[in-house]
């Protein structure tokens, strides 16, 4: 099996969020190792650009705008893609929308605007796409199938200020976890890979611009304007780029690696996360290698 993933030519995949961020990078990389191409994106102009780029490029390409918190829009995107470019051997559930703030001071919009995308998003991937892959696996030994789910190190870690994102980033890797354990009860043919990156500049900080016109109406508080301007500044200052990221999950996909990182140095967090579990002690110091973020916070949070 872990030989399995080295020929992409004329396998298709589908790519949630690929108008922009790691599923424009994966398409893009995609494209290059001659794979058939489904985009998949909530905002029409990037999609347009991206399906224009990649056509351009020599990909087959078909690109749809799908809200990937509809079931309805998910089932009938699923149908057409089986119909229309037959069944997938690639899924990249990768939507996602970023969100900060006092956990208690999200409205019940926020909750579902960000589970519906991060969360409920990959649910429809997940249940959609996996039948039609075993069945494609059942009646053809050869044939060969992954899911990535784009998770986040928010799905391994629980910074303050952000819980909102964490719980969708959170129920995405136990959701793949499981689904990686299920598969291996059932097939050697299709399996699955989390993707958990850290700040990369992928403009999931400007997220807020595909938000339903209710919330967007809303008037942020100020631990979230705060959560905002410091998800901001990680993000646009990261080192590591969304290319490097896609570079990554393709090098793991080829290796049948199920955990992908972006920033592997930041696992150390997880692990005193772990330890904490394990010894029963209270959650760490989210700030203990950056304590000047965590003073500003508190300060800020406090003066209020």
């Amino acid at each position: 099996m872990d030989s399995m993933m080295t020929n992409f030519q004329n396998k298709t995949a589908v790519l949630t969020g690929a108008g922009s961020g790691f599923g424009l990078e994966c398409a893009r990389m995609g494209a290059r190792l001659g794979m058939k191409l489904v985009l998949v994106d909530v905002q029409q102009d990037a999609l347009d650009r991206a399906a224009a780029e990649l056509s351009a490029a020599g990909a087959t390409v078909m690109a749809r705008r799908v809200d990937v918190s509809s079931a309805a829009q998910m089932e009938a995107l699923a149908r057409e893609v089986r119909d229309v470019m037959g069944v997938p051997h690639f899924v990249f559930n990768n939507a996602g929308v970023g969100s900060g703030g006092l956990v208690w001071e999200n409205s019940v919009r926020d909750w579902e605007w960000v589970l519906g995308v991060n969360l409920w998003g990959v649910i429809h991937g997940v249940r959609l796409f996996t039948p039609m892959m075993l069945e494609a696996a059942r009646q053809d030994p050869a044939y060969q199938g992954h899911i990535v789910n784009t998770a986040s190190m928010a799905g391994l870690l629980t910074p303050p200020n952000m819980g909102v994102y964490n719980v969708s980033k959170h129920a995405v890797v136990a959701l793949t976890e499981t689904l990686y354990q299920d598969l291996r009860l059932v097939t050697e043919q299709v399996s699955a890979s989390v993707l958990c990156p850290y700040f990369v500049p992928t403009g999931i900080h400007q997220s807020g611009r595909n938000q339903p016109t209710e919330l967007a109406a809303q008037q942020p508080t100020a631990s979230q304007l705060i959560g905002q301007a410091m998800m901001e500044k990680a993000v646009t200052s990261g080192k590591v780029t969304a290319a490097d990221v896609a570079q990554k999950v393709f090098d793991a996909l080829r290796g049948n690696h199920f955990y992908i990182y972006s920033h592997p140095q930041a696992l150390g967090n997880v692990q005193r996360r772990m330890e904490g579990i394990v010894q029963s002690q209270e959650p760490p110091d989210p700030f203990s290698e950056r304590p000047e973020v965590g003073a500003r916070l508190k300060a800020t949070l406090r003066g209020l």
